[in-house]
């Protein structure tokens, strides 16, 4: 009886062993707006808007002598209908290894030169809904990449992603990097498929209440006109649960397209944070210059474009 009692005893150590060297997370946010939306000349109209709404598993398993494996699915969805964006997963979808020599990753995800630079300093919707940032170019290739994550030096950390081509498109290289430490933000990120690329620069710094944010980027042939440089400044004073945002970004004229003039885009927001994971918020964002429908895709001279919008945000 003993002799089974310790078996018995055992086995429950080593189950419950096992189970603790994998871990599995499901997380998520949705966040929707009401919106009175003005595009060109049309009359100004009410909407109800998603702002990004997802939902994504991700878990890790440790191998043992310091080797963890990984994987990491997201779908975005429509939380004001209920529907699919897109193809299931399509916001991210990988595998991956982790050790002391950093992360070796497979699959599908968003390019970390965007993350490193524009989304950083999107502070007052997370880069998310119509005040996102309208100027920022990329490819923004998602799917079947090889990518290599470095270890955290010093508050220093890199990527690198290499997404396959095929007979018509070619490969698309991706690189990005991260400085944080302290109340001092910086990162850059560098794009190449064929003759489009950009390369674009972040700074972030927090003092107190205040947070300021800067970028600048420089993308040659992204749409088939030549050269263009993009600058966008963000800032965030926080007072209890209230913050308030104003972001401000100016895209320049395209080299090869001369005439076509710069572009304006500006937002005041306002965020109250009713918990960490839960905010309800307000903005007003425009669109507008010479070349301001190349970015709103209203498609007329009058390419104008501008929104109020009241907003919750839950994350879990």
């Amino acid at each position: 009886m003993k002799k089974q009692f310790a078996l018995g005893l055992i086995a429950a150590v080593c189950a419950t062993g096992a189970f603790a060297q994998s871990s599995v997370t499901v997380y998520g946010r949705l966040n929707v707006t009401v919106e009175s939306i003005k595009n060109g000349a049309d009359d100004r109209v009410g909407e109800v808007r998603d702002n990004s709404s997802r939902i994504g598993f991700k878990g890790t398993e440790d191998l043992g002598g310091g080797l963890k494996a990984g994987f990491q699915i997201e779908h975005g969805f429509d939380a004001s209908t209920g529907q699919a964006k897109s193809t299931f997963w399509g916001r991210q979808s990988e595998v991956n290894l982790s050790g002391g020599f950093g992360t070796v990753r497979l699959g599908a995800w968003t390019p970390d030169s965007y993350f490193a630079t524009s989304d950083y300093i999107g502070m007052h919707n997370h880069e998310t809904g119509d005040s996102s940032d309208a100027f920022y170019a990329s490819t923004f290739t998602y799917g079947n990449k090889v990518g290599y994550v470095t270890p955290n030096l010093s508050g220093f950390q890199g990527y690198v992603s290499v997404a396959e081509g095929s007979p018509t498109v070619e490969r698309t290289y991706d690189l990005a990097a991260y400085y944080d430490r302290g109340p001092l933000h910086l990162g850059a990120g560098f794009e190449k498929r064929d003759n489009q690329k950009q390369f674009a620069l972040r700074g972030l710094y927090e003092f107190g209440a205040f947070t300021v944010g800067a970028l600048y980027q420089r993308d040659t042939d992204m749409y088939g006109l030549g050269n263009r440089n993009y600058f966008r400044v963000s800032g965030m004073y926080a007072m209890g649960a209230s913050e308030f945002h104003l972001n401000v970004g100016r895209a320049g004229e395209y080299g090869d397209e001369p005439g076509t003039g710069s572009s304006t885009q500006w937002t005041l927001g306002y965020n109250y944070n009713l918990s960490k994971r839960t905010k309800v918020y307000g903005y007003y964002t425009a669109i507008g210059g010479d070349d301001a429908d190349r970015y709103t895709g209203i498609g007329t001279d009058n390419g104008k474009f501008n929104a109020f919008a009241l907003g919750i945000r839950h994350n879990f």
